[in-house]
């Protein structure tokens, strides 16, 4: 066993209570079945309800073309084939997108307080979409409007200002990176400001992008931002040995073999491009990418190797949950949902672990 393996299976037996840690298997298939339920529950509930049975019979015979006979009306299959599989796997990819990104930034930092946006791609993703706003042309391309074009650019153009600002090299700290984000995104929440101040009519579109949801989800948006969330969260598993490696410091990494210079870039890339994408597609939605890989890491460990696809399921389950609940309770942002839930229970975990808890 390598040093740094030996750190994290010391850690993992300090954090992972009951056991956990030991069966990565039996959570994985825990976090399957609870996802495939949230798919169900998602895709089953809302204002027309749609009975689970009905639910898998017609995913079954349009997705896996099994020859199942109709029992259901001709507007349910509709619903579920059109309205509701797009937005509840627009969610999920999200979700999922968002908690490992938030596990890559809470290890890269070593802060379990991390979150995706940390390096101001909220600030940037929302000051483009302001910014299309106010823009007096529409454009439609692959069903995507200037605001989440703007939006996407927006946030990555933020993380590589705080990136170049910031100058991190081998030795530099990361707390030079926090600090610059903070700073550019205090400058961009002030053109935030201001263009919600000259938006007029296009103020409450600025407010549905900040509050986050999925109204809009459709089969082409999800065909376009899917491949990239998708293939940066990969891009991040692929690299969980780095990550590893980072939690014991740099220094401790570079003897390790890490080259932290490439390794740190990369991952920072990687997790920023799969924040960009999820914002753009659903606009700001907090907690979930900052809980999800938490209540993950006090399960099994700090290991990126289970850390990261676990945090996945759970983030995916917990977004498609989020949704549910905005719908049933009238079509709130879920944005709004994810506060109100995840704050206190949040606030709970910490209160929890605050004794001695660490990455």
């Amino acid at each position: 066993m390598s040093p740094g393996s030996a750190v994290l299976a010391a850690r993992a037996g300090r954090t992972g209570r009951l056991g956990l840690a030991r069966r990565p298997v039996g959570l994985a298939i825990v976090g399957l079945v609870l996802l495939a339920v949230a798919l169900v529950a998602g895709i089953g509930g809302g204002t027309v309800a749609i009975a689970p049975g009905d639910t898998l019979a017609i995913l079954g015979r349009r997705l896996l073309g099994l020859d199942i006979a109709t029992t259901w009306a001709a507007s349910a299959e509709t619903i579920v084939m059109d309205l509701r599989l797009p937005r509840v796997l627009t969610a999920m990819v999200v979700g999922g997108g968002l908690a490992v990104a938030g596990a890559a930034f809470q290890g890269l930092l070593r802060n379990p307080l991390a979150d995706p946006y940390v390096l101001g791609t909220a600030s940037g993703a929302a000051f483009g979409a302001a910014i299309a706003v106010l823009i007096p042309v529409r454009a439609l391309v692959l069903e995507f409007g200037l605001l989440h074009g703007f939006a996407f650019l927006g946030a990555l153009a933020a993380v590589l200002v705080v990136y170049k600002l910031s100058r991190v090299g081998a030795s530099s700290p990361m707390t030079s990176l926090l600090l610059t984000g903070y700073a550019v995104g205090s400058l961009l929440a002030a053109g935030l400001a201001m263009a919600m101040y000259l938006s007029g009519a296009g103020l409450r579109q600025i407010f549905a992008y900040l509050l986050g949801g999925f109204d809009a989800s459709s089969w082409g948006r999800l065909a376009v931002a899917a491949p990239l969330i998708v293939i940066a969260s990969l891009g991040i598993l692929l690299r969980a040995r780095s990550l590893n490696g980072m939690l014991l410091g740099e220094e401790a990494a570079a003897h390790l073999g890490v080259d932290v210079r490439r390794e740190r870039a990369v991952l920072l890339a990687l997790a920023s491009l799969a924040t960009a994408a999820a914002v753009a597609i659903s606009g700001l939605i907090g907690f979930v990418g900052l809980v999800a890989p938490h209540v993950v890491r006090l399960v099994v460990g700090p290991n990126a190797r289970l850390v990261l696809p676990l945090a996945a399921l759970l983030g995916a389950s917990l977004m498609v949950g989020a949704d549910l609940a905005a719908r049933l309770l009238g079509d709130l942002p879920v944005g709004v949902i994810t506060a109100v839930i995840g704050a206190p229970f949040f606030l709970a975990l910490l209160r929890r672990t605050r004794s001695g808890y660490e990455l």
